[in-house]
This record gives structure tokens, sequence and C-alpha cells, in this order.
């Protein structure tokens, strides 16, 4: 009967070493065996970006990138997508379970009524006036954690519990304070009575005294959007927030370096760079050439291609139907048949498919966003909303797994050797 090890032959040296495989890996300190010489930690893995090291073990969202498939435990996200609230998805990626009707409740009492700081509104106050929303955003989330220095007690799973209600109430309300000072308008404050997406677009446009009624296709394609991004296993983002936790790092502060990451264009910046690429393209007529070009080198396709998707992105398909019914309701925006036809034209030409880019949740998203009036700054703000409970979960996962211990990675030294000290006088 065949082993669940791996062999190495070291040739430097001719020994054999057995290593042990779990979970279809093996754990890369075994390595440390293969020396040769004076080494003191023996061989080690080099693996630039990550590309194929596993840090962890979770029990969150299943990825099969060749097959297309994403499951948040367990369940197929399409069913989650069109059976659930964002909330009650949130609740399954929390505790591993969907909830009953009670637990519901009580998870959505505890999220629907945040208090907000009193001086939060002076901070938000306190940036320039055209500051980016993101910006803002990373900023407000890492000031709460001096509001509540009872949060840095981490290892208290009680106290983990109410910061992350804490903190799924709070960051809608802080994104909301983001975008309306930016367009010069009144903050407004959470209600009573609303669900999570809607009192999130209450707090975006509606006005003091005046609630905002929004249209149920349109929250609810809100609501959808946050479950396609409530967690995508060791992205960026997420990665950064269990590297800053493993130090005991509070979750405001942890959550604020996770933000961060999601800030860069090669992140949670892609929709953006999509809705720039259909804005220049502005008719089908275009596609052709512009084809040419991106196969030339000249260009890049934003919105095709995936790290770990190597078929269709599952959250694009969903997405693409979603900016149907969006539209159905705001007007067909000329922009949807420009992204139609160069999916189309994609999909069908063999430079594409043979190099495996299908379109990614970030191709249709930023169409939606704009649909539903929100500008351009504030994509991966929405994108945070619905990212903060996966942050989150992983994190509460983190201090849970006695495995763990501060993030430390190696690396291979290639600099100079030992020299000697120089007086600046005899520097050639």
């Amino acid at each position: 009967m065949p082993k669940d090890t791996l062999t190495i032959t070291d040739n430097r040296t001719g020994k054999s070493y057995e290593l042990p495989i779990e979970h279809g890996a093996i754990r890369t300190a075994d390595l440390r065996q293969i020396k040769t010489g004076n080494q003191d930690f023996g061989l080690m893995g080099y693996d630039p970006a990550y590309m194929n090291t596993a840090a962890c073990r979770s029990y969150i969202t299943y990825i099969d990138g060749d097959e297309g498939i994403l499951r948040y435990r367990g369940y197929p996200i399409e069913q989650l997508a069109d059976k659930c609230s964002f909330l009650e998805v949130a609740y399954l990626i929390l505790h591993g379970e969907l909830p009953a009707y009670g637990e519901l409740e009580h998870w959505q009492d505890m999220i629907r009524e945040p208090v907000v700081p009193p001086d939060m509104p002076q901070l938000v106050a306190s940036f320039h006036h055209d500051a980016h929303s993101m910006g803002m955003f990373i900023s407000l989330v890492a000031a709460l954690s001096t509001h509540y220095p009872a949060a840095k007690n981490v290892l208290d799973p009680a106290m983990r519990k109410i910061q992350i209600c804490r903190l799924m109430a709070l960051v809608p309300v802080l994104a909301a304070f983001c975008y309306r000072h930016r367009a010069g308008l009144p903050l407004v404050m959470p209600e009573k009575g609303l669900s999570y997406t809607a009192n999130f677009l209450n707090m975006m446009f509606g006005s003091p005294g005046e609630r905002y009624k929004a249209n149920p296709v349109l929250e609810r394609a809100l609501d959808i959007l946050f479950i396609l991004h409530a967690d995508h296993e060791q992205n960026c983002s997420t990665s950064t927030m269990r590297m800053v936790s493993s130090a005991q790092t509070d979750p405001y502060c942890s959550l604020a370096a996770a933000a961060a990451a999601l800030y860069g264009p090669l992140h949670g910046g892609a929709n953006e760079a999509v809705l720039v690429m259909l804005n220049q393209l502005k008719s089908v007529e275009n596609i052709p050439a512009f084809i040419g070009k991106v196969k030339e080198g000249q260009g890049r396709l934003m919105g095709f291609g995936h790290r770990v998707y190597k078929n269709y992105d599952p959250r694009a398909r969903i997405i693409k139907q979603t900016a149907y019914e969006v539209f159905a309701v705001t007007g067909r925006n000329p922009l949807l048949d420009v992204a139609i036809e160069l999916e189309r034209i994609a999909l069908e030409d063999q430079y594409f498919v043979t190099r495996r880019l299908y379109p990614n949740v970030d191709f249709y998203s930023g169409l939606i966003y704009q649909a539903m009036g929100f500008p351009t700054e504030m994509f991966t703000v929405l994108f945070a909303i619905g990212r903060t409970i996966g942050w989150l979960t992983h994190w509460d996962e983190l201090m849970n797994d006695k495995e763990q211990k501060i993030a430390r990675p190696r690396q291979l030294y290639v600099g100079a050797g030992v020299r000697n000290f120089v007086p600046i006088g005899e520097r050639g």
C-alpha cells in the first residue's frame, strides 16, 4: 500500500529523506533536516509572491481554479448569492453554519444598530476636502483602535466576538462618511429598522431627517456584490490581515492594514481599471483594434485573468446577470454592450483561450456600482465592506490555531559578503 510520503534524494550528499504528506502538502520546515556543511537551518523553499506556499490551514473558503468553483463553508457561491442575504452569508462564514431564524435575528440586531464614536464626525471633517475615500477609510478604521482598548485582548474569544460585530456594524458607517465628506454633504447617521444594505444606501444618498428609499432591485444587487466579495481564501489583503494579526495586533489596526493592501490597483482597484478601459473604447467598433494591440503587447485586457482561476470566475457569471437586472431599473449603459462584445470576442480568440484568460469578478462590478450612483473612488471601499467579514473570520481562525506563531518569512541573502569599513577620505 503506498505511503503518504515524499522521498527526496540530495544529490550533493547521496542521502535520502522521507517527508510526510498531509492534505496534499509537505511541511516546509521538514526540509530543514536536509543539510550540508555548517548550515544552521538546512534547506529552505524559495517561493516569490507565495505562488505555491500554504501558510495556514483554513476551514472557511474552498476554491478550485481549474474548475471555476468557489464555496463558502462548503456551500456553492451560486446558491448563496441566489438564496441568502449578505448578513446570512456573513454569519455562515464566521460561525461555519447557516443561521436558524432566531440566530439570524440576534446576529442582525447586533450589527444593524452601531454606536458611532462621538468624535468620529470631527475626525472625518479633519481630512482634506478631496481626500481619496479609501485613504480616509483606512485611517478611520485604524482610529477605532483608540476607542476600544479592550480589543487588544485578542486571545479572549468573547472579546473577539464583540469586536467582530462592532466592526461589521461600523465599517459601512465609516464608508458612507468618507463619501459624504468628499462630496461636501452633511453626514447621515445609521437608522434603526433598515437592512444592512438599505442602511448603508441611506447613509450614502439620504439626507439628515429624510430617509432614502432604495429600489429593492438595487438594494439586492449590492447585497449580492457584498456576498461575492465576502471572502476569497489567501489573497493579498487576507494574507496581510493574518500577517499583522499574528503579532496579536488589535483587529482595528489589523483590518486597516488589510484595507491598505486592498487599496492597491492590482487588488481592489481592478474594477475601476475596467471602467477606464471601457470608457476609452466607447463603442463596439473600437474593440477589434484594441484586441489587436493587446495581442501585440501594447495594452492590457483589464478584468480578464486571475491568479487562482484558470476558468470562468464563478462570481463573474453572477455579476453579469445582476448587471442586466440593475440596468433594467437604471437604464442601459452603452458600456454594457461594449463589455459584452469585448467578452464575446475575447472568449472566441485563441490568444486568450489558450492562455486561459476569462472574465473575473471585476469585469462587470464597476458598471453596476456606476449605475447605482457610486463614484469610482468608492469602488474599493465597497469591496472592503463586503470583505470585512472574511478578514475578521480569518483573524478569529488565526487566534484559535495553536500552530500559528508570529509570521516571519525567511529570505535568501544574495548581497555582498563581509566587508571592512573604509573611512570616507579613503574611499575611491
